[in-house]
């Protein structure tokens, strides 16, 4: 499923005068404002058009009010053997044509990204673990949260 199945409200509803794939950004909050259940469970590829995984959870910094992470899924069979991931959200790419996410990795890279398992989730305010997840990804922590 993708945002616009899990949108009950009806606030990415295109009007009978939008053109083209996507929200329409004249009506309603998207792609630039996007409810969080909503991009829950949206699949995720990368640049060679590969699926990568799904968004499985949305960390905010409840300190700052950003929001630091997408916890995605790669792996296993029904959820037996999944391997969990902290994507940093600057590395996401909202593709409102396909109605997906884009990470910029290769999928035998993201074998060798550090992940977790269901059962045990990092301390993802912990400032050396959040640097490694950035540096992993290339991206760099909000320029407001001082503590990564």
């Amino acid at each position: 499923m993708n945002y616009e199945d899990r949108d009950t409200f009806g606030m990415y509803k295109k009007s009978p005068k939008a053109k083209g794939p996507g929200p329409n950004t004249r009506h309603g909050p998207g792609p630039e404002m996007m409810g969080a259940g909503t991009l829950v469970g949206n699949d995720v590829y990368n640049q060679e058009d590969e699926s990568v995984g799904d968004i499985k959870e949305i960390m905010l910094d409840m300190r700052s009010g950003n929001v630091s992470y997408a916890v995605m899924s790669f792996g296993g069979f029904l959820g037996m053997g999944e391997k969990l991931f902290a994507v940093p959200w600057k590395a996401l790419k909202l593709d409102t044509g396909k109605k997906r996410f884009v990470l910029n990795v290769e999928k035998d890279r993201l074998k060798d990204a550090p992940g977790f398992d269901k059962e045990h989730w990092p301390n993802m305010a912990d400032q050396t673990w959040a640097k490694t997840i950035h540096s992993y990804y290339g991206t760099k922590p909000n320029a407001q949260d001082a503590r990564a």
